[in-house]
């Protein structure tokens, strides 16, 4: 190998001990979509192998970094390094590299995974060099594979090959919250419903059996449904259940005999995929439904001491978390976990996907306070 191509293959260098939120720029610059995380994954183990106060461990492209200070509570700070894929748009900004900005706000950062969710693991990471000697023991894990379909997640795979890396008290996910702690998730379930006919040359409809048309008692039980509000410990999770994809015909001029409807139920954290199923299946009896996946929800988790001492410190009221989040993975392993971190989310994905300077650093600020203030 020549020198540069040593040199082309090192990892970036990232300064953990500079501004966290231009340490956000150096996270977006490096390019992460699904599948590709290998570049950022590599320059988040040679930062973190630099720290002498942490143990790190490496599976794939997903790392666990713990501290081993035999304190009595241990929290997990979590975040994945992937994002979708980048804007197509012309004349968009949420692309790479980052660009700067400014407005009422201040400094604004444009780039991909600003706010889903770069910002959140910068934290992470400026947390990581910064807390020696925390009050609390903690595992900062960052993980591939989270904006794909879920089996290939490297959360779920640390968990099913490294289980006893990821034992804590109470975890937090640094999705964008708008700094706010978002206990808990609803969770999500879809279904694929079936209608079939028979097929005939539209000019002799009445030879046949209209699959889509069939299709519209769904279709009308889902547009009159009404999503119900749960409460669940304290915080009013909002349900939502609607057709998502439609398809069916073959053409012009023929009477379709097939027709497929996709459902997606978001349910509150009170029930499993099962309860949430068996809802669904009451709302459209006798119709052929197939469950395509579930994931369950999370409960808020805000009754651990843990959690109660952090939404103390961070002085907001907590809110639900509406969309399905990894918290959910902590939940089902027995760790109370919440949502909290810098951004907005109905920025992510977006292409202008954007997060402000000192978001970021407020965030960062938090969290240290928490994990610095004495016991």
């Amino acid at each position: 190998m020549t020198h540069s191509e040593s040199a082309a293959s090192a990892p970036v260098e990232l300064d953990l001990a500079g501004d966290v939120a231009h340490l956000t720029e150096q996270l977006i610059n490096i390019a992460s979509v699904s599948d590709d995380e290998r570049p950022l994954a590599d320059a988040v183990e040679a930062a973190l192998s630099a720290l002498p106060h942490l143990r790190v461990h490496r599976d794939g492209d997903s790392l666990v970094a713990r501290t081993e200070l035999g304190r009595p509570e241990r929290i997990i700070l979590a975040g994945h390094l992937d994002t979708v894929p980048l804007p197509t748009t012309a004349g968009s900004r949420g692309t790479v590299p980052a660009t700067w900005d400014s407005d009422e706000r201040g400094e604004v950062l444009y780039g991909r995974g600003a706010t889903d969710m770069k910002g959140g693991v910068a934290v992470q990471l400026a947390l990581a060099a910064a807390l020696v000697d925390p009050n609390r023991d903690v595992t900062y894990v960052f993980y591939d594979h989270e904006e794909v379909e879920g089996y290939k997640s490297g959360l779920g795979r640390l968990y099913r090959k490294a289980p006893e890396l990821l034992g804590g008290d109470f975890a937090i996910l640094l999705e964008p919250t708008n700094g706010t702690v978002e206990g808990g998730c609803n969770g999500t379930i879809r279904f694929r419903v079936t209608t079939h006919g028979k097929a005939a040359h539209s000019a002799r409809a009445w030879m046949g059996e209209n699959a889509v048309h069939g299709m519209a008692d769904v279709l009308t039980r889902l547009a009159v449904h009404r999503p119900v509000t749960v409460d669940v410990d304290g915080l009013a999770y909002r349900e939502s259940l609607n057709a998502v994809r439609i398809s069916g015909g073959v053409a012009g001029n023929v009477i379709p005999d097939h027709c497929e409807v996709e459902i997606n139920y978001r349910f509150a954290p009170d029930k499993g995929p099962d309860d949430a199923e068996a809802y669904v299946r009451a709302l459209l009896p006798g119709y052929e439904l197939e469950r395509t996946d579930a994931a369950a929800g999370a409960r808020p988790g805000l009754t651990h001491p843990a959690a109660a001492a952090f939404v103390a410190t961070v002085g907001q009221e907590p809110k639900p978390k509406y969309g399905w989040t990894d918290v959910s993975r902590f939940s089902e392993a027995g760790v109370p976990a919440v949502n909290f971190g810098p951004g907005d989310a109905l920025l992510a994905h977006t292409d202008d996907e954007h997060v402000p300077a000192q978001a970021v650093r407020d965030c960062y600020s938090a969290l240290h306070r928490w994990l610095t203030a004495p016991g």
